[in-house]
């Protein structure tokens, strides 16, 4: 079967999280410079291999000194550590639209096994004649195992910010011509 190549179209993508913070509240931030290409057996996505990167100095909460620190080496030490990657080993149909991604991400140089779902919402052509497809990509991870280890503790014992990252990444792909 021919392989088939899809560009992310970054005008309609986005890289977010979420993260607890004193335990009451959830912080939220996204990461404005990522990229990635799919390739696939015909259309056929369970086939889909998978690069996805991320520049974390790209990093932005809205809040100009807390991006500082998670660029610096207490999270992701963006000088040293200037991408953060995802690639597919691996992705199946769980039922309807619901897919589970495998793969290995790396932050920090340290390399770790995730499951991501994914719910993909269609293929369409646009008004332009351009063949795209739309996937929303959720998971948890746990940041300390990356390296990001920063932490403080409230007077209560409580953490200052949770290990549990939770992300979700919103891309749209453009099918390239053959």
């Amino acid at each position: 079967m021919a392989t088939t190549n899809w560009q992310l179209d970054p005008a309609h993508s986005e890289v977010t999280f979420r993260v607890r913070h004193l335990v009451i509240a959830t912080v939220s931030g996204k990461f404005d410079k990522f990229s990635s290409s799919v390739s696939t057996d015909g259309d056929d996505f369970t086939t889909a291999n998978i690069g996805f990167s991320v520049e974390t100095g790209s990093v932005n909460t809205g809040v100009e000194a807390r991006d500082n620190h998670l660029r610096s080496d207490d999270f992701f030490n963006s000088e040293k550590f200037p991408q953060m990657s995802f690639q597919s080993t691996g992705m199946k149909r769980l039922g309807g639209e619901q897919y589970q991604l495998d793969g290995n991400l790396t932050i920090r140089d340290i390399t770790k096994p995730v499951s991501l779902q994914v719910e993909y919402h269609g293929t369409v052509k646009d008004p332009y004649g351009n063949i795209k497809a739309a996937f929303e990509v959720t998971g948890a991870l746990k940041r300390k195992e990356f390296g990001l280890r920063w932490d403080a503790l409230t007077e209560t014992g409580g953490a200052v910010v949770s290990d549990e990252v939770k992300i979700q990444v919103n891309v749209q792909f453009v099918k390239e011509e053959a």
